[in-house]
């Protein structure tokens, strides 16, 4: 493919100084970040009845942290990342099997494990991890190997064991994600469409079984979606109220902290899944166009920093990390839109979460590492520093 066809050039040794590493930084990529990330402080302010408490200076404290890791993944070497992705995945495949022995339970799911002081969610980290390990796996393949069905086992699997894992707890908008990241990866490293057709066609006769496995409240959102109005003060009332909220700020919408819907607690989740709803109702049509535009830029900013790198492993990592934040974007502008089940996916940068916040500055970090070493060379078989 085009968007890879320079994989085999800059065949040079290539090291950065600090000094190089901090003036290659991509201010601009980091802007937009901080840009999306301050409106969805103010939301969370807005929720919060005008005060910062109890959200909005938590989530503004944790992008402050998260911030660090971003520059301190930024400031790494990239081979190091190649080096140990199949660890960092086994990590996380690891701390996926701990959920499922002795996870703590919150909201109906056991997703989380108990730090004490933080509760991790493990299905966040895999969302990293999974994408460093198939850059990995992909990065010394050849077309040719790529497009043989004994090539694409490991790599299936990969995908996947922590998606098995992950719809046990259950989370079936994270293992969706996983699903459709690995999937993009997939086609971009040239796997062809009919293996795709395969999948989808072998996924749709599979439903009535993959039906029976699914929990009863997984079953009652996809049943709420079919028909909202079936059950409009049960399973569809998140949808319907928020279609309400969407629609009650019009096009200019009703003011800064003057959202009736949200101050009233119509909105369940408001500061979390649903937290697009309160913009849309506070600052209206255009306040939403304007979170779109954001968030555009920064998935076309990731796509430019994965079209310029100038190694394999680094392109397919900026994707699949640009592919995962668009999904998030995504799936949740369609699920509060009420154009796709309520599937617990949050929107990025906006939605309160800590995990959510450290696994998104981890993979922005990891882009920005990208392209503070696009010009890098890895070597493709198997070694580090074989070409």
């Amino acid at each position: 493919m085009s968007f890879f066809k320079d994989r085999n050039c800059y065949l040079k040794d290539y090291n950065l100084t600090l000094t190089d590493k901090i003036f290659g930084f991509n201010y601009v990529y980091l802007l937009l970040i901080t840009l999306v990330v301050l409106m969805g402080v103010a939301i969370l302010y807005s929720v919060g009845g005008g005060n910062f408490n109890p959200w909005a200076s938590k989530q503004l404290f944790r992008f402050t942290v998260s911030l660090t890791f971003l520059f301190a993944i930024a400031m790494t070497n990239l081979r190091l990342w190649m080096k140990y992705a199949y660890a960092i995945y086994g990590v996380g495949l690891l701390l996926l099997i701990c959920v499922s022995l002795f996870g703590h339970v919150g909201m109906g799911a056991q997703r989380w494990l108990n730090l004490g002081f933080f509760n991790l969610q493990p299905s966040e980290i895999m969302k990293i991890a999974l994408i460093l390990a198939l850059a990995r796996y992909f990065h010394g393949a050849s077309l040719t190997e790529v497009r043989t069905i004994r090539f694409m086992i490991p790599p299936v699997l990969m995908m996947a064991v922590p998606v098995a894992l992950i719809l046990e707890q259950p989370d079936l908008g994270t293992a969706l994600m996983l699903v459709f990241a690995s999937f993009g990866i997939f086609f971009l490293v040239g796997v062809q469409i009919w293996k795709f057709v395969v999948l989808i066609c072998g996924g749709i006769l599979s439903m009535p079984i993959l039906w029976s496995f699914l929990h009863d409240y997984q079953k009652k959102r996809v049943l709420t979606f079919l028909n909202p109005e079936s059950d409009p003060l049960g399973s569809g009332y998140h949808i319907a109220q928020s279609k309400i909220t969407l629609g009650s700020g019009g096009v200019w919408g009703k003011g800064f902290l003057e959202g009736t819907q949200s101050r009233l607690n119509f909105i369940p989740e408001k500061q979390t899944d649903f937290i697009l709803t309160v913009l849309a109702e506070e600052f209206g049509l255009i306040g939403s166009v304007v979170l779109m535009v954001l968030y555009t830029a920064i998935i076309v900013y990731g796509f430019i920093i994965a079209h310029r790198c100038h190694n394999f492993f680094g392109k397919i990592l900026a994707v699949g990390l640009t592919i995962n934040f668009a999904l998030y974007v995504f799936i949740n502008t369609l699920m509060v839109m009420g154009l796709m089940p309520v599937v617990g996916v949050p929107l990025p940068l906006m939605s309160y979460g800590g995990t959510a916040m450290l696994t998104l500055c981890i993979g922005f970090g990891l882009i920005e590492c990208v392209h503070i070493n696009r010009e890098m060379v890895i070597g493709r078989r198997g070694s580090i520093d074989d070409e």
